[in-house]
């Protein structure tokens, strides 16, 4: 029987495995991951341990935190903290090609439901400097811009900051929200610790940073915390990011694949291509990372480089996923090299995307199409469409729709971007009135199959999804430029 990858076997792993880049037993904790999943563990942890074995620290092993359930501890947690990271990629003959890396740099994963008063003493720790975050767009709660103060998981935590502010003592029911969780951790630093910290949002919203910030402020005047609210004004930075790296799902083939090149069974793999990015604005209350001495990139103004991700990658990235699904396609990387649809995208990239957008620094917009839609081709990465498609009603706003609102400014009609709005509303007729093996996998699942049902045209179905305010803002929706694009669109593909 294969043994599991852990300290104990370590030492076994074959040598075409890459073991740690420094001991892990010899790390101490200074950073709290709120979310941890395939991408942070990915992304992020391999970012800081690369930093942390090129400037020569041993300091910022992460506490991580998983979110709905405690998968990543049972994972993780018999593996002494240790997971590999398979990159697939294409050699210069364009044949799958992959390697393993094993990545030392998580040091606790705590489950909220159970260990909720861990992580919060962690959060308040003086040794803690750091606290990073990848919950995804709806893990943030939010009622349009503002903290959904009304969700069950939010009312909970800020009835535990309140007892505790009551009674004085450490409260440690179970953390609703991860918002909510990291707000009470302040709390508790600003009476205790006092010591600055920097919370580094990493998922995939415009302006992330100073949209943690404000959701955590929401939340403590909420609470009554107002003294607490004015510390983490003061004492706590939240610098804005972008980050890139396609992790899509693991599968039993590249377990398999990954054991036969480590010799050891990881129960913890993720899977990745070998492109990574992150761009962080430097704006930091208190110690970091070395994080530019492993490839990111610190700036004054992430503003260009995130602009042009959400626009260019992403929301191809999500035009692939509804258009491709309708046409039958599995993968991501099935859609992109469809001639008609690969058309398609780069034709929206190239007249509705980049005139929208400022080149950030070094970077040439037309190139950046080019890697994106390369990167997409890779059918080692196995990326779904179905996958992707999840949760468009929070990725639209961000993906597509200021593509939309731009053009319509400069006083162009945003044809193709509708198409991909129109693919997505198809999408969602088809996935809620259960036509198709598609799924609706998505927070506002239930508004969006009572908006659609019954839609007698194509017409009807656009302006029904248009209406809804908490995705289209009124100005767009109520400007007849796109609505009639939209219908259009939507006829012709439904």
């Amino acid at each position: 029987m294969t043994s599991r990858l852990s300290f104990a076997t370590l030492d076994q792993a074959r040598p075409a495995a890459r073991r740690p880049a420094l001991d892990p037993r010899a790390m101490s904790t200074g950073s709290v991951h709120l979310g941890v999943g395939a991408f942070h563990r990915a992304h992020q942890a391999v970012f800081t341990e690369d930093a942390m074995a090129a400037a020569g620290e041993s300091g910022w092993g992460i506490h991580a935190v998983t979110q709905r359930s405690a998968r990543v501890a049972e994972q993780l947690d018999p593996q002494d903290g240790l997971y590999g990271v398979l990159t697939c990629g294409l050699d210069g003959a364009g044949e799958p090609e992959r390697s393993l890396r094993i990545v030392g740099a998580v040091r606790a994963v705590s489950f909220p439901g159970e260990q909720t008063g861990e992580v919060l003493a962690r959060l308040a720790a003086p040794t803690t400097h750091l606290v990073t975050l990848t919950v995804t767009e709806k893990g943030y709660r939010r009622s349009g811009d503002r903290l959904d103060l009304r969700d069950e998981g939010v009312q909970a935590d800020l009835a535990a900051l309140r007892e505790e502010r009551r009674t004085g003592t450490a409260v440690e029911t179970a953390a609703g929200s991860p918002i909510g969780m990291l707000a009470r951790g302040l709390a508790r630093r600003a009476h205790g610790a006092a010591t600055p910290m920097s919370v580094v949002c990493c998922d995939n919203i415009v302006h992330n940073g100073p949209m943690v910030g404000r959701l955590v402020s929401e939340f403590l005047l909420a609470a009554g915390a107002d003294g607490a609210a004015a510390w983490v004004a003061d004492h706590v930075t939240f610098p804005a990011t972008m980050v890139d790296r396609i992790v899509p799902a693991t599968t039993a083939a590249e377990r398999a694949a990954a054991e036969a090149i480590s010799g050891l069974q990881d129960e913890g793999l993720v899977v990745a291509e070998p492109y990574r990015q992150w761009v962080i604005e430097d704006s930091f209350a208190g110690p970091r990372p070395a994080w530019e001495r492993a490839g990111a990139t610190l700036t004054s103004d992430v503003a260009p480089f995130e602009e042009a991700k959400l626009r260019i990658l992403n929301g191809t990235h999500s035009y692939l996923a509804y258009r491709g699904a309708l046409l039958g396609h599995a993968t991501i990387a099935e859609a992109v090299t469809d001639a008609g649809l690969g058309a398609e995208v780069s034709a929206f990239i190239d007249h509705d995307v980049i005139p929208t957008l400022t080149p950030p620094p070094g970077v040439d917009l037309g190139q950046y199409r080019d890697s994106v839609l390369e990167r997409f081709a890779n059918p080692a990465l196995g990326h779904t469409t179905q996958q992707v498609a999840m949760d468009g009603s929070q990725k639209l706003p961000v993906r597509l729709l200021g593509t939309a609102a731009d053009r319509l400014t400069a006083g162009a009609i945003p044809e193709r971007t509708a198409r991909a709005v129109a693919a997505w509303m198809v999408f969602v007729a088809r996935a809620a009135d259960g036509s198709s093996p598609l799924v609706l996998d998505d927070p506002q699942a239930e508004v969006l199959g009572a908006a659609v049902a019954g839609a007698a045209s194509g017409a009807a179905l656009a302006d029904r999804l248009l209406d809804l305010e908490q995705i289209f803002p009124p100005a767009l929706a109520g400007d007849e430029r796109f609505r009639s694009a939209v219908r259009e669109q939507v006829t012709d593909l439904a």
